[in-house]
C-alpha cells in the first residue's frame, strides 16, 4: 500500500511541529552544556584557590 499523501497545509503543520520539537530538544541540550561548562569553570576555580 502507498503511504497516505498529505496536502500542503498538513505538511506545513507537521513540519512546524517537528521544528518546534527540535527547538525544544536543542534548548535542553544547550542548558545541559551550559551547566557542564559552569561546573568545569567552578572546579578549575576551586582548584586554583586551593593551591
Amino acid at each position: 500500500m502507498r503511504p497516505k499523501t498529505l496536502n500542503f497545509e498538513q505538511l506545513v503543520k507537521r513540519n512546524k511541529q517537528e521544528l518546534l520539537e527540535d527547538e525544544h530538544s536543542i534548548s535542553r541540550i544547550e542548558k545541559k552544556l551550559e551547566s557542564k561548562q559552569i561546573e568545569l569553570v567552578e572546579k578549575k576555580r576551586d582548584k586554583k584557590v586551593s593551591l
